[in-house]
């Protein structure tokens, strides 16, 4: 009987880590008028953030429970046992349409063995946490102590963000008016982290660069042991920022290993272009 790792599209993996290590991604909707795409399925970010720029708003939904019910359906009938890592229930329905789906099931009579686990992270921090747990999967660990060590990551899963334009984060109802339209003249760029699930501002910084900056302090004050980590970094579309950051940390803390992917359609979203975030396990 195989673990089998599901998740989400929020989780903003590079494709090859996806194939790499088996993981199953139901994709969250994503609007643009009318029309309906599958996050990074039927519309890929630099597409969006393309269209962004030029002022097309995107709205987005949870994935819905009919995507779940086959998905677990079709590991019930491999006899496998399931572990769905979900993006934060505090940024999204998804999880909830996931469990609507498990009590589907379970009025079904089904075996399967399932666990759902809210991981309250977002981006490429709910990424790693489903990264580390296909990798235990990859190497027999059993379903309960993936489930143990998932738990645990997510908990202790850092987020920073900053944005390049308030715009969009007060259109998702982060910012005031005032503080976007105060902050767009001023060249004010936010850091916001992930508290409970949810994205919170946590300062502010004059300009780009040194909100970069402060992201890497922070890094150090609520981190260690770095170059024993895979450290996230996610970008809408500036792969030039996400190195710059890249090379501020190796330079700074010794990281080693990284993972860079692009933030995905669901989350760039409420972002916009310009998004840059870095995600760490913290110390606590």
């Amino acid at each position: 009987m195989a673990v089998r790792i599901l998740t989400d599209s929020a989780c903003d993996l590079p494709k090859q880590v996806v194939a790499e290590y088996g993981i199953d991604v139901v994709p969250l909707m994503v609007y643009k008028d009318d029309k309906e795409y599958q996050d990074g399925v039927t519309l890929k970010p630099a597409e969006m953030f393309g269209h962004m720029r030029q002022g097309t708003i995107y709205k987005t939904a949870q994935v819905p429970p009919g995507s779940f019910l086959e998905k677990f359906g079709e590991y019930g009938k491999n006899d496998d046992s399931c572990i769905y890592l979900a993006f934060s229930s505090e940024l999204s329905g998804t999880h909830d349409s996931a469990l609507l789906a498990r009590d589907q099931l379970q009025e079904a009579e089904t075996s399967l063995k399932l666990d759902i686990i809210d991981t309250k992270c977002a981006s490429m921090g709910f990424g790693l946490v489903v990264y580390l747990a296909a990798r235990m999967a990859k190497e027999g660990k059993s379903h309960a102590e993936i489930v143990a060590a998932a738990q645990q990551n997510a908990q202790h899963m850092e987020h920073l963000f900053t944005v390049d334009d308030l715009e969009y984060l007060y259109r998702g109802g982060r910012v005031s008016r005032t503080a976007a339209f105060v902050g767009g003249i001023l060249n004010i760029k936010p850091v916001l982290h992930v508290q409970d699930g949810r994205l919170i501002p946590l300062e502010k910084a004059r300009g780009r660069k040194k909100a970069i900056k402060r992201m890497v302090e922070i890094m150090g004050e609520r981190g260690r042991n770095f170059n024993e980590q895979v450290i996230g970094i996610s970008h809408g579309d500036d792969l030039a920022a996400a190195e710059e950051l890249k090379t501020l940390l190796e330079q700074q803390y010794g990281c080693r290993e990284f993972m860079i992917s692009d933030v995905g359609c669901a989350i760039g979203a409420h972002s916009g272009p310009g998004t840059l975030a870095l995600f760490f396990l913290n110390n606590t």
